[in-house]
């Protein structure tokens, strides 16, 4: 059984077309044979599904992907899964234990300005929030007297720490370059931090999904100083 994923650094690609390349995988029972990743060959109508077919895919595993191209799959005799996300190693894993299904399609196009989500009303802290709660706030510099970055996927940088503020790790965003898939690669970076709250401005609807999926709080609508913002946040003592 050989398989394609769609990867982009170490994690699967939102964007089955766009990705910047495929992993391959052979599988023979419960034994991993063969692994190898290649470049994306180039995105042009129809040129994929014949490609992959040559490599002797039999399946396709990937964040996303249009009903045209799973069509074209389809007649080659290629299945497809989408709605996949997280480390390429983790999938591969899954599937060998007949863990992994199908969830909501990554690749879907927003109606919204710039694909962003935009609600401006902040949400309340869950009950079961507490003060070691792990929280993760965008934001545009590297401290905690930084300003919170409206923007989610493209943040500049990403904090975590606590609402207690004892432990603080800083992280310049390693994906705000990127052209494709941005919202979803940092909220899978996010999610494999352990956080449980993402206070930011604004989160673009794929973003949300790979949150939501993770089971993340998210607190749309944040602006001012991010120490600020972890203060508002902390849960009153009782």
């Amino acid at each position: 059984m050989r398989i394609a994923i769609s990867t982009d650094n170490g994690y699967v690609s939102a964007h089955f077309g766009r990705c910047p390349s495929y992993t391959l995988i052979d599988i023979e029972g419960e034994s991993i044979i063969k692994k190898e990743e290649i470049p994306n060959p180039g995105h042009q109508p129809g040129f994929l599904p014949q490609f992959l077919s040559e490599k002797g895919v039999e399946l396709i595993i990937s964040g996303g992907m249009g009903p045209r191209a799973q069509d074209l799959f389809s007649k080659k005799n290629i299945a497809t899964m989408t709605g996949i996300q997280g480390r390429v190693e983790d999938v591969i894993q899954e599937y060998i234990a007949q863990k992994l299904e199908s969830g909501e399609d990554l690749c879907d196009h927003p109606t919204r300005e710039n694909g962003q989500c935009h609600d401006k009303k902040e949400a309340e802290p869950r009950s079961d929030t507490v003060p070691e709660t792990k929280v993760c706030v965008t934001a545009l510099g590297d401290s905690l007297e930084a300003e919170i970055d409206p923007k989610f996927g493209r943040a500049a940088y990403l904090i975590f720490t606590d609402l207690q503020m004892k432990d603080i790790e800083t992280l310049k965003n390693p994906y705000i370059e990127q052209a494709h898939g941005v919202g979803v690669q940092t909220a899978q970076l996010v999610a494999g931090k352990g956080v449980k709250m993402v206070i930011t401005g604004d989160c673009g609807p794929n973003a949300r999904k790979v949150l939501d999926a993770a089971g993340i709080q998210i607190m749309t609508g944040s602006s001012g100083v991010v120490k600020e913002a972890l203060f508002k946040f902390k849960p009153k003592e009782s």
